[in-house]
């Protein structure tokens, strides 16, 4: 088996990644799309409308007109240990992404994996459905830091697979013991087998996804006729090539304990800590759930963040975690005000800090391109498999 060694860096041989427009303006750092005044506008109204319907028109249509006022009735207490686990949320986080991104590949230090991750977290959450926006600021900030794209693409890619391999998991293995009654809880059939059913759909889909040899693009652009249509077919086969890699590196890292134990633990643990928020909003109005009711209603409702109208999932994961534990049998007048605990603690106290993040992330970037990369920064030959010839 032949190894191609080709080079990614930019046209210009810049090693931070920026475009030649983008040098002679200066204005490297600052050309993410993603934060323009119209889209921040955009996004701010919408955030407001979806925020008015599910705090505010949602609980008088449902008939829990003053279930806003039952927040005065938090306990402080449970409500600092919420807090709490959302820093360990935040530090399993950033241990996850600096073990599967920044670690070997980049170098990245703590502070520089921080500012990536919290202005990542911000975007996710105010410009996108399923956590795009968040993809799209960290794509960029990696390209910034001289990752070249390739690498760029199945370190990402092995990121997200490790990060939500925990979701299907839990929901197979928890919808099983409340549905056999192991564990307390309702067992309905829609609640347990059928989430169960379809997570068990998507890992055996991100199996098939590793299965994609790395050289697919290769193999059919020699089906291809014609120069160009064996061009497009090459590049296009990169995609799902580089998903095959990307996973194949995730599951790496579960089988050498060595090189993987920070990213297992990180991601195992982000799921942990949040769930741990919403365990402690229950707690702090009096109400003792199920671990397993617990659990199973967390990554339910966290289906409505992939709802496209909603920038990370405002109004559509509160709604679905409201609608799930009122299907496990919980009372309404008691559910809504801990979602919204919840989601003031998981969600929107993040924020900030993000935003803070992600200055102090361009202020880096302009630093990199000023200055120039660290000597352990520059560009290295990405290796790609051809076949074997022959």
């Amino acid at each position: 088996m032949k190894v191609c060694v080709v080079w990614s860096a930019s046209p210009t041989g810049s090693v931070s990644g920026v475009s030649p427009q983008d040098s002679a303006n200066g204005n490297g750092a600052a050309e993410l799309p993603l934060f323009t005044r119209r889209r921040i506008a955009q996004t701010s109204l919408l955030v407001l409308i979806l925020l008015i319907g599910i705090y505010f028109l949602f609980p008088k249509l449902v008939g829990l007109g003053d279930a806003l006022s039952k927040l005065g009735e938090a306990d402080p207490v449970w409500i600092a240990v919420a807090i709490g686990f959302n820093v360990a949320a935040i530090a399993t986080y950033v241990a996850l992404f600096k073990a599967v991104v920044g670690g070997d590949a980049l170098r990245l230090t703590w502070p520089e994996t921080y500012e990536i991750n919290m202005a990542g977290v911000a975007a996710t959450r105010l410009f996108s459905a399923g956590g795009a926006g968040g993809i799209a600021l960290t794509y960029w900030a990696l390209r910034k830091a001289g990752m070249g794209r390739h690498d760029v693409g199945r370190r990402m890619v092995a990121f997200l697979s490790l990060q939500y391999f925990f979701y299907p998991v839990a929901l197979i293995v928890f919808g099983i013991l409340l549905r056999t009654g192991v564990l307390p809880g309702k067992d309905s059939i829609e609640l347990t087998i059928i989430p169960a059913a379809v997570a068990g759909l998507l890992l055996a889909a991100g199996v098939l996804v590793a299965l994609i040899p790395p050289d697919l693009g290769q193999r059919v652009a020699r089906l291809v006729r014609g120069e160009r249509g064996r061009a497009i077919a090459a590049t296009v086969g990169k995609v799902p090539a580089t998903a095959g890699e990307g996973i194949r590196f995730a599951l790496g890292l579960f089988t050498s304990p060595s090189r993987g134990a920070l990213a297992v633990v990180g991601a195992a643990g982000y799921w942990a800590a949040n769930i741990g928020i919403l365990w402690a909003s229950f707690k702090a109005f009096g109400v003792h759930v199920p671990i397993a009711v617990v659990i199973q209603g967390f990554f339910l409702g966290m289906v409505g963040n992939l709802f496209p109208l909603a920038p990370g999932g405002v109004g559509a994961v509160d709604a679905g975690m409201i609608g799930a534990f009122v299907l496990f049998g919980l009372p309404e007048e008691t559910v809504f005000p801990a979602i919204l605990v919840y989601r003031a603690v998981a969600f929107w106290l993040p924020i900030p800090p993000g935003i803070v993040a992600f200055f102090q992330l361009r202020s880096r970037v302009q630093d990199w391109e000023d200055g120039g990369l660290p000597v352990d920064r520059q560009p290295r030959p990405e290796q790609q498999l051809e076949p074997a010839s022959g």
